[in-house]
């Protein structure tokens, strides 16, 4: 498998072949073609993976009509006249849009379209304005509804709307840390973040109001799903109407919009049904060779205290997060990890969360961290090391929010139980 992905043979294509090809081994090739010409057909059946295009379909029109300005304008009017004011605004429209959109290189590559050119021309320092955006893009992943997120649930059979729910304070979180960050940085840096004007309250309700359309979109969606009103299906085609809706009330629909919508969507979807389709091939090969627990049992050999295997875990996952994008990491490693944290105590809607996390702070670690090219590739004047330089604050933050949800898992498993949400 690893050498077909060296060789950029497509994730979901390398697993499906080498798992088609270790199951003929196992129990002959003429039973293994008939799995590999099954499972396609009961895989995209499931009706648990309508919800993935319905999400991405949601973000597409969002993004169109505008919602992601909105929120931004709306994170400006009460905190662009604080040191450091557009930055955080940034933060919190990434973490607004991402609530709606649910890709962590839709958020990045929206926000820096409407953030960067505010930022620098009113003076801020290339470093930290690329850096908010290409940090702020990963909340898009972890704040729900979250597309990866409900990938997690379908390969380790977990409930969607508890790993939703898990993730709400770990979000909350990754936002404070994000604005203590930029915070400690423009103190001993002023110059690097010039202040804005401070907005009257009759002009912060004025902007307010003319975000209603991102907040119905949120309170809707989210908030169906939360108290039980819809299914998680049944709100992700509710938001796909709203946010139709919005786009159309706004004048944006064309035949143009509509067909780069659908075909992004309908691409999108594709590549993620291949890879759960190929590891979904490779999984049933590793529950044929045992493999999962032959690796289980020789780590448990080896006495390492929990703690520490976590801790490689997270290694691991900082360095594939930074290489691969967020699914291909997910989706290669999960056969194997999963049976191994589950056995050795850690809960796995807990780990889901954690999982999530750990990826998306891959996705802006040097030395490739794909959140910072797609930053760079919008923005080719600002050199790839000033932006890794801008990132350095923000990372540090989201190591320290790593150690934090090991230290006090209750931090993401408290409101699902709080709520009475079944968590299995």
């Amino acid at each position: 498998m690893f050498l077909l992905i060296a060789l950029h043979v497509p994730i979901g294509v390398a697993m499906g072949l080498a798992g088609y090809v270790s199951i003929g081994f196992i129990i002959g090739f003429d039973k293994s073609i008939t799995l590999f010409s099954t499972e396609p057909t009961s895989v995209i059946s499931s009706a648990e993976l309508a919800v993935i295009p319905l999400f991405l379909l949601m973000g597409s029109f969002a993004g169109t009509a505008g919602l992601s300005s909105d929120i931004y304008r709306v994170a400006y009017a009460f905190l662009g006249h604080r040191r450091g004011g557009l930055a955080l605004a940034t933060i919190g429209g990434c973490a607004g849009f991402g609530a709606v959109c649910g890709s962590s290189i839709a958020t990045a590559a929206t926000m820096t379209r409407i953030a960067l050119p505010e930022m620098l021309e009113r003076g801020y320092r290339p470093g930290l304005a690329a850096g908010c955006l290409a940090a702020g893009g990963t909340l898009g992943m972890l704040i729900p509804p979250s597309v990866v997120m409900v990938l997690y649930a379908i390969l380790t059979e977990q409930f969607i709307i508890a790993l939703f729910v898990a993730a709400i304070m770990p979000g909350l979180l990754a936002v404070l840390l994000h604005f203590i960050a930029i915070g400690i940085y423009t103190r001993i840096n002023p110059q690097a973040a010039p202040r804005g004007p401070r907005m009257d309250w009759r002009e912060r309700v004025r902007v307010l109001g003319q975000c209603w359309g991102a907040v119905a979109l949120i309170v809707v969606v989210s908030g169906g799903i939360y108290t039980g009103v819809f299914t998680v299906s049944e709100a992700a085609a509710v938001g796909v109407v709203m946010a139709l809706v919005f786009t159309a009330v706004r004048g944006r629909i064309t035949g143009k919009v509509l067909w780069d919508v659908l075909g992004d969507t309908a691409a999108n979807t594709g590549m993620i049904y291949v890879i759960i389709i190929g590891a979904s091939i490779f999984t049933y090969f590793l529950s044929l060779s045992q493999m999962p627990g032959a690796l289980v049992d020789l780590i448990q050999g080896w006495g390492l205290p929990p703690l520490l295997v976590i801790a490689i875990l997270t290694i691991m996952y900082l360095v594939l997060g930074s290489i691969f994008d967020t699914i291909a990491a997910m989706v290669i490693t999960l056969p194997f990890v999963f049976p191994l944290v589950t056995e050795l105590g850690f809960d796995p809607i807990w780990f889901g969360v954690y999982n999530v996390m750990v990826i998306e702070i891959g996705m802006i670690t040097p030395p490739i961290g794909i959140n910072v090219f797609v930053l760079h590739g919008m923005a080719k004047d600002i050199p790839l090391g000033t932006i890794f330089r801008g990132i350095t604050p923000f990372l540090i933050a989201d190591l320290v929010r790593l150690v934090i949800l090991v230290l006090f898992p209750v931090i993401a498993l408290w409101l699902p139980k709080a709520l009475g949400i079944s968590m299995i």
